[in-house]
């Protein structure tokens, strides 16, 4: 009974290392495209392409379905529209809502092909000629399937793309001429260089400011407002 309560346990705290290795790897990612957006960039348009021609080479080989194939290729089209304005993005234009509905339906018409397999009608399968498939695809088959050509591509630019509301404005010195007749302290301010938070990066600060008001809430945390750092 006890090890049974204790197996439920290991469990949970098992899950909860793993979301935080996950959360501080995401968190290292953001951190890395932010100091190499033009890298991360290219990486992008090269994976893209890679997947469009995946598909090609899965659909002339293992026979997959045609226009299926063909509206997943459509959707690696639309989330390169994303890396126009690339690592910057807002939240609220049409690329980036229909990007993340083409996420979804993507991921529930190949889910609905890999879990209901199609079957020859009874005119083929009575023919002397037709040659039953030796097997399914397997699981590692099919995850690895979704993993690459499904969540690959919307995942890297998750925590690639930078919100348009979180973009951090870092003053820097013009040096093209322009304003060449203000002094040194009034031209410093001309130019400025737009360095944004990952989306990634954001969601995981928002949910530790989450974490952190619900701990405070229920006392394990110091309350900013206490006595701690009041001025007498």
């Amino acid at each position: 009974m006890f090890l049974a309560l204790l197996s439920y346990i290991g469990i949970i705290v098992g899950f909860i290392f793993l979301t935080l290795a996950i959360a501080a790897g995401l968190y290292y990612l953001s951190e890395l495209v932010e100091e190499h957006s033009r890298f991360t960039k290219r990486l992008l348009e090269k994976l893209i392409y890679g997947i469009i021609a995946t598909h090609v080479v899965l659909l002339v080989f293992d026979h997959l379905p045609f226009w299926l194939t063909l509206f997943s290729i459509g959707t690696q089209v639309v989330y390169y529209q994303n890396l126009k304005q690339f690592p910057f993005i807002q939240l609220s234009s049409g690329v980036f809502i229909s990007s993340c509905v083409l996420v979804l339906l993507n991921h529930y018409f190949w889910f609905q092909h890999f879990s209901r397999p199609s079957i020859p009608p009874p005119t083929l399968r009575s023919s002397p000629l037709y040659e039953p498939p030796s097997a399914f695809p397997s699981f590692s088959e099919v995850s690895s399937f979704f993993g690459i050509c499904v969540w690959l591509v919307p995942f890297s630019l998750f925590v690639s793309l930078s919100a348009g509301d979180n973009v951090l404005p870092s003053t820097v010195e013009s040096t093209n001429g322009f304003g060449s007749g203000m002094g040194d302290g009034e031209r410093a301010g001309t130019a400025t260089l737009r360095k944004g938070q990952g989306m990634a990066k954001v969601v995981i600060g928002k949910v530790q400011e989450g974490v952190a008001e619900v701990a405070r809430v229920i006392g394990w945390g110091d309350d900013p407002r206490s006595g701690s750092g009041r001025i007498v």
